[in-house]
């Protein structure tokens, strides 16, 4: 072991990491990072050659640092992994080993690459001297390249050679992973480097890594303050971009006056029950939201936060698109999908909208107001202000449970603090347009950059284990949890009190509905009866089948969040209602008809 001196900042002492013992291998070196930046677990499935990482973790475990969560396949690790960041803000982080390990990652590596979701992959290859000599599991340039296939789901993806190389390229991944916008990167490491005695400790402050610099384009903010002198309404589109700073964004609207609706993904940043939301734009959305931005006498319409993808924007309709549009991002390749905006202002949301704030008050102050667009004093049966389509199916007792009931009584009687994660499928359509929420701080989670199926429950998971006493709902179709059944093991195994809710009709909802939508034959979306309840009962997790409205009514959510382990409520929901989908359809249709939706 080479006598290294502990790395002191010249510039400020304390930047300066605390003096650290040497560690023992490269592995490590590893975990010491991760417990620097606060991370305090890792997801993952064992395997033999990343087994120098998971002795690393052992050893951390027992002096209270970082620890490994094993799940029950890789890709179930990387959504957990996903729903960790979700919750604590800090980058998820998941390992693997060699060969299938690595594949069977890909699928939750690209899903956080199209949510922008910071995520550290690490998966093991074979030792070095065994390249190409086709030993079992092999995956480096010689074989099964996992480098290879990594490349285009990651802003950072390299092999680790030697030893000497792993740290400058694990604090480029980690930088890499937090620059805008944020997403997955990989580092693939040899065993016997991973094993290798480390002669180094670490050398730089974990702040550094992370650092998330301020910045706004100020001549472009001061144009947008002329706009709004010389208009008389705004009309504001929220996406899921806005992260921490849909506070200063709701006050911006409250000064304003300025009606508002939100993309699918932008509904978690809102509150949905506030008199000038006039609900989501684009899939499942609301006509009011539609009729807004439909509107002839609208001004300005400032999109924000918003990538300005098929499903935020009714399949890219001039509704939104136009030249009344100012698009406001901290991602400059947002602005590629937005030409004909006739501004752009780039810089971090929440530094914008402080200087926008300033500009407001001021105006406020010598008497300056803007009209409010479609005002209306009519509540919807969930508390909002959007139109809903068919509202009194939200009322209906009749069995089996409407799906519009179920949201409803969501809305209502879940606690405002509740962690909701909705999977791919139906769930999407039902969740997006009736389940209404007050929380604008994010704890709606929806992931439709890719639609992974499954991803809900990976992701629920993951939350939990960041913040165990947070109530946590995971809302999945039962082609979904088909997929991943087995990763509510993981939630039993720790006890966390995660409620999983599967809508059970016997069908892959979305499939069917978008076949009958879109004139196509009827193929591939029937499953067999199962019940769900029954089958977690085997684990040992507690079931309970819902088979109407008033035994809907009789659930005591605030029970089941409180207790040692998981739920799960197998909702049997009636699969002849049409789910508000049909822009999608729409969207899928290739020279006048349109393929199945999935």
């Amino acid at each position: 072991m080479l006598n290294v001196v502990p790395f002191v900042s010249p510039l400020n002492d304390e930047l300066a990491p605390p003096e650290v013992t040497y560690q023992d291998t490269y592995a490590d070196l590893i975990v010491d990072y991760l417990a620097q930046m606060g991370i305090d677990t890792v997801f993952g499935v064992p395997g033999g050659a990343i087994e120098p990482l998971l002795n690393s973790l052992a050893r951390s475990e027992r002096k209270g640092g970082p620890r490994l969560v094993v799940a029950r396949h890789e890709c179930g690790a990387a959504f957990m992994a996903d729903g960790y960041f979700r919750e604590t803000g800090k980058m998820g982080v998941v390992c693997s080993t060699t060969g299938p390990g690595a594949t069977n990652l890909l699928t939750g590596v690209a899903s956080a690459a199209a949510d922008e979701v910071p995520m550290l992959v690490i998966t093991a290859q074979t030792p070095l001297p065994k390249f190409g000599k086709r030993a079992l599991q092999e995956s480096s340039c010689t074989a099964i390249d996992t480098v290879g296939i990594f490349r285009y789901v990651t802003q950072f993806n390299t092999l680790v050679s030697h030893h000497e190389q792993l740290e400058s390229k694990l604090v480029s991944a980690i930088m890499a992973a937090h620059r805008v916008p944020n997403g997955p990167v990989h580092i693939s490491i040899p065993a016997d480097i991973l094993r290798s005695p480390a002669t180094i400790n670490t050398h730089i402050h974990s702040d550094l890594l992370i650092h998330d610099f301020s910045m706004s384009d100020e001549t472009a903010i001061a144009r947008l303050c002329e706009k709004m002198s010389r208009v008389n309404n705004i009309v504001m589109y929220i996406g899921n971009g806005v992260g921490k700073a849909s506070k200063q964004i709701m006050e911006f609207i409250n000064l304003t006056g300025a009606s508002f609706v939100t993309g699918p993904m932008g509904k978690s940043w809102v509150d949905e029950k506030h008199p000038q939301y006039r609900g989501v734009y684009g899939f499942a959305g609301h006509e009011s939201a539609h009729a807004l931005l439909q509107d002839d006498d609208v001004d300005l319409i400032l999109a924000v936060g918003a990538a300005l993808g098929e499903l935020g924007t009714s399949g890219w309709k001039d509704d939104l698109l136009n030249t009344k549009l100012v698009h406001i991002d901290s991602s400059i390749e947002h602005f590629t999908r937005s030409p004909m905006a006739n501004l752009h202002v780039f810089g971090n949301i929440d530094v914008i909208f402080d200087r926008l704030l300033v500009s407001v008050r001021e105006a406020r102050k010598w008497g300056r107001k803007w009209d409010t667009l479609h005002m209306t004093s009519t509540r919807n049966i969930n508390g909002g202000y959007a139109i809903l389509r068919n509202p009194e199916k939200c009322l209906s007792n009749e069995s089996p449970v409407k799906p519009q009931r179920l949201m409803s009584h969501l809305s209502q009687h879940l606690p405002e603090d509740t962690r909701i994660f909705v999977d791919a499928g139906n769930g999407w359509s039902w969740a997006t347009h009736y389940l209404n929420r007050s929380n604008n701080e994010g704890l709606y989670r929806i992931a439709m950059g890719y639609g992974s199926m499954a991803w809900s429950i990976g992701a629920a998971i993951g939350s939990a284990i960041g913040n165990r006493t947070a109530p946590t709902l995971c809302i999945v179709g039962d082609g979904s949890y088909l997929m991943s059944a087995q990763e509510i093991t993981v939630a039993a195994q720790h006890q966390l009190p995660v409620v999983f809710l599967v809508l059970n009709d016997a069908a892959m909802g979305m499939v069917m509905h978008g076949q009958r939508m879109g004139q196509q034959e009827s193929i591939g979306w029937q499953l067999n009866t199962v019940n769900y309840a029954a089958l977690v009962q085997a684990m040992g997790i507690d079931g309970i089948v819902i088979e109407s409205p008033a035994e809907l009514d009789a659930l005591d959510f605030n029970a089941l969040f409180n207790k040692n382990g998981p739920t799960l409520i197998d909702v049997r929901i009636d699969r002849n209602e049409v789910p508000p989908m049909g822009d999608r359809v729409k969207g899928l249709a290739v020279n006048g008809s349109a393929t199945p939706g999935g």
